[in-house]
């Protein structure tokens, strides 16, 4: 609601409930002809007179007494109105919309939402996970988490992470009993690679760099490229954190290990609004520790 209406809605009630200006006036902290210009302010924009003057009197006109009812309604709506959304500030509640790559439902975002559902029982979350590009603005997210820079000046990039991607084949592919890290074994099998992302290696003792045989397999699912690979359709370039399990494990096997990849960013996206609410503020905060430690645990 109007600032400058709900002043002189506050002015008006007041009025009404000392029983006249003056006394309104000086609760309020203002003069008692601010307080009158106020109130003949009102009675101009409405096209009626409030109340009727007389030099001791001030009692409410049929018109008052009926915007009177419906001036505190106002205000008390205005005051519940302010409190929610100060709480909403202040405190971290409510519903989170938060949309993801679909490889983080594999894990990577169970232990900040467990944490953050933990920590603050006020939130729920609704996560949707895609690979396809979003609108956040018409999807009404508060946060996303998104892979590399952003073009749309609409939403503010937060950075949470750099993390490292491999290159990797199963166990059962030919590839994996090669023992030579020679580069041009690659050209001899299909490549899978995500429809919008590409990667040159660099050798970490020349610093040469080169640029992978083109796919015979575009996804646009990283979740789906790492199943095929998995089931010994080819080799491609995969996250690090997503497939670590499956590297510990064995059943992948990396590839080249004298030539490195570049790390990948991964971003706290919001839409561009001056101010956060808690909860977008509290998820963020969990995700990024979250994700050091994952980082963490790579490192040791």
């Amino acid at each position: 609601m109007n600032g400058k209406l709900l002043k002189a809605l506050n002015v008006f009630a007041r009025t009404v409930e000392t029983g006249n200006m003056s006394s309104a006036a000086q609760e309020l902290m203002m003069t008692t002809s601010a307080v009158s210009q106020q109130i003949k302010q009102l009675e101009h924009e409405l096209g009626l007179s409030l109340f009727n003057r007389s030099p001791r009197v001030l009692t409410l006109t049929e018109a008052g007494e009926l915007y009177y009812q419906s001036c505190i309604k106002m205000l008390a709506l205005s005051e519940s109105a302010s409190q929610q959304l100060q709480h909403l500030q202040n405190n971290p509640s409510g519903r989170l919309k938060l949309v993801a790559p679909v490889g983080f439902g594999g894990g990577l975002l169970s232990a900040p939402l467990q944490q953050l559902i933990s920590q603050y029982e006020d939130i729920d979350i609704q996560l949707s996970l895609s690979d396809e590009p979003v609108d956040m603005i018409k999807a009404g997210a508060d946060l996303a988490i998104a892979i590399g820079p952003l073009q749309d000046s609409n939403l503010i990039a937060r950075h949470l992470v750099d993390w490292p991607l491999v290159l990797c084949v199963h166990h059962s592919h030919l590839l994996a009993n090669e023992i030579s890290n020679d580069i041009e074994q690659l050209t001899k099998m299909p490549r899978i690679a995500h429809i919008s992302a590409e990667y040159a290696l660099t050798h970490k003792a020349t610093e040469q760099s080169v640029t992978l045989p083109a796919a015979r397999i575009t996804v646009n699912n990283m979740q789906s490229i790492i199943q095929l690979v998995c089931d010994g359709v080819g080799y491609a370039i995969l996250p690090e954190p997503e497939v670590r399990s499956l590297l510990h494990s064995g059943e992948l096997k990396p590839l080249c290990t004298d030539w490195q990849l570049p790390h990948y960013s991964v971003f706290a996206v919001t839409p561009a609004r001056d101010i956060l609410a808690a909860k977008t503020k509290a998820a963020i905060a969990l995700l990024k520790a979250s994700f050091a430690a994952i980082s963490l645990a790579k490192a040791c």
